[in-house]
């Protein structure tokens, strides 16, 4: 395939690149929804969130860096992401990774896990989270080794759950 063939099927390049973060997105919440219906402790599933936001980074960084790229095919005139669909899916439908984590909270504070005024922001937390500490093993300085990104993934996790949740541990 020529360098070219993909703007037979595209506009340019940033609608491509666009095609692509949707793809990147949808891939990173299938993953998601296939950790989250492992289980139906909330807990767990806020950690199973967070695992396989980090995984999908660490073995798919092509992908992870372009999913969150902005591109002005998936963004309004002020810059912020358009959502791929409704938000009125479940965790188990969502084809948005930001929607399912914001279904898990939810789930979260249904369960008298997440203290009601600790709720509104807290996707913003736990994604800054994981997001920094996926960033942080793909480009540096963190130890790559298995044990290593085991060791930080446990203590990110453990921070989120403690700022979170009631009675975390």
């Amino acid at each position: 395939m020529s360098h070219s063939a993909a703007y037979r099927h595209f506009a340019d390049r940033d609608a491509l690149l666009a095609e692509v973060s949707r793809f990147a997105r949808h891939e990173l919440a299938a993953e998601m929804r296939e950790r989250v219906n492992r289980t139906k402790d909330p807990r767990q599933r806020l950690q199973a969130v967070g695992m396989a936001y980090v995984d999908f980074a660490l073995s798919q960084p092509g992908l992870f860096r372009t999913a969150f790229t902005s591109h002005p095919a998936t963004s309004d005139a002020d810059g912020h992401d358009l959502p791929d669909g409704p938000e009125s899916r479940s965790p188990t439908e969502s084809a948005d990774p930001y929607e399912i984590l914001g279904h898990v909270l939810d789930e979260a504070q249904d369960a008298g896990l997440l203290h009601p005024n600790r709720r509104p922001g807290a996707e913003i937390a736990a994604w800054s989270a994981v997001h920094g500490l996926a960033s942080l093993l793909l480009d540096g300085p963190l130890p790559t080794t298995a044990a290593g990104i085991q060791f930080a993934l446990s203590q990110v996790m453990e921070l989120i759950e403690r700022g979170l949740l009631n009675g975390g541990s």
